[in-house]
């Protein structure tokens, strides 16, 4: 039997296009949505790893929830069909909050979802605007309790710091609504303010500023304490969990392990005769759907990643990780005592691992790692 993978399925579907948003996600409704569930259907049929057990499944967007109807247990089913779970599987489907439905959810369970990323991002009403989002604070209590109730033991929350206007002082209290909450897991992310989005422009005419440096760095340590003080482990640079809850399907892309992935836009990492390739799925649904129905090549982009390259990834994602990655074999010497000695790495049983300090660096550690590489 082949080695489980992680795999990955993208439903590009949203109510509205969040201004901070560079998802491939589209505010669609009606038949595509049908159209493109069918689509990735039958992607799945035809994917050249049918067969290979599933070690984690995640359904992502977009919103996979806004799907109408039976599509998403639908979904499911031929994703399992494709690549049958192993014992314990974890599958994971997004969710916005406005979309929370108590017999949607159900039916989720029913299928096999076991564990919900709720994409909360904020308890204050007016960020929520700010951001675009169309659910209320009100919606995330409910979509916790509505998750609960239909037998989601594994719930977690999305949540953005340093946004427009935000002080410590917002934040802290933002985490302790989500705490009050008592989910497994928590996902922290600093606003990044991507290129060809509405924020990104907002920024440079000057009319959307974020707090500065030094404030994000304040807002990133309290997260770090508050969510110790609650037992939560903080196992990934945003990444904190109640011991055992830790996304699995997250762990497989930060060990750089490969996953197959279905849907408009999605990106997978597979091995081929040629090398290892990571590709990406074209991206708008139409174009997709049509690409599907004439049988044509899926995909609009992709590349052998070569030796140096997984070298840079491997250190890159692995130093996200708390539990550090294997450098020794590669690096120098010389080199990890020079970032030891600033205080951003650890060396400790052949792992070599940020400090509280360096996370604040982790992009320049690895870079500086790779350069000096064989």
């Amino acid at each position: 039997m082949a080695e489980p993978i992680a795999v990955y399925v993208h439903t590009p579907f949203c109510p509205t296009k969040c201004g901070y948003c560079d998802f491939n996600s589209y505010a669609m409704s009606g038949d595509i949505m049908r159209q493109v569930t069918d689509a990735t259907l039958e992607e799945l049929r035809r994917s050249p790893v049918f067969g290979t057990p599933a070690k984690t499944i995640f359904v992502g967007g977009g919103t996979p929830t806004y799907l109408p109807g039976d599509l998403l247990p639908r979904l499911l089913e031929g994703i399992m069909e494709a690549h049958p779970p192993v014992e314990g599987c974890e599958i994971t489907s997004e969710s916005n909050p406005g979309t929370a439905d108590a017999d949607k959810y159900a039916a989720m369970v029913q299928a096999g979802f076991n564990r919900i990323s709720l994409g909360a991002q904020s308890f204050v009403s007016d960020d929520l605007i700010r951001l675009g989002r169309v659910h209320s604070v009100g919606e995330i209590e409910r979509a916790v309790g509505v998750a609960r109730g239909a037998g989601f033991e594994n719930l977690n929350l999305d949540l953005m710091f340093a946004l427009p206007g935000q002080t410590e002082k917002a934040w802290s209290k933002n985490l302790d609504r989500a705490f009050a909450l008592n989910p497994d897991h928590l996902s922290l992310y600093c606003l990044t303010l991507e290129p060809n989005t509405p924020f990104y422009k907002d920024h440079l005419r000057g009319t959307l500023i974020q707090p500065d440096e030094e404030a994000q760095v304040a807002m990133y340590d309290l997260a770090c304490h508050l969510a110790s003080t609650h037992g939560f482990v903080q196992y990934e640079i945003s990444n904190f969990a109640l011991t055992g809850r830790e996304c699995q399907h997250n762990l497989a892309y930060w060990r750089n392990e490969f996953y197959a992935a279905y849907g408009p836009g999605a990106v997978g990492f597979l091995p081929f005769p040629e090398g290892p390739i990571r590709f990406t799925n074209l991206k708008h649904p139409n174009r997709y759907v049509e690409a599907v129905s004439q049988g044509q090549h899926l995909w609009c982009e992709h590349e052998v990643v070569d030796d140096r390259a997984l070298i840079l990834e491997r250190i890159m994602l692995g130093l996200r990780l708390n539990e550090g990655v294997e450098v020794e074999d590669l690096v120098p010497e010389s080199a990890l005592a020079e970032l030891t000695k600033l205080g951003w790495l650890t060396v400790e049983d052949s792992r070599v691992r940020l400090t509280d300090e360096g996370r604040h660096f982790c992009s320049e550690v690895a870079l500086r790692l790779w350069e000096v590489t064989s």
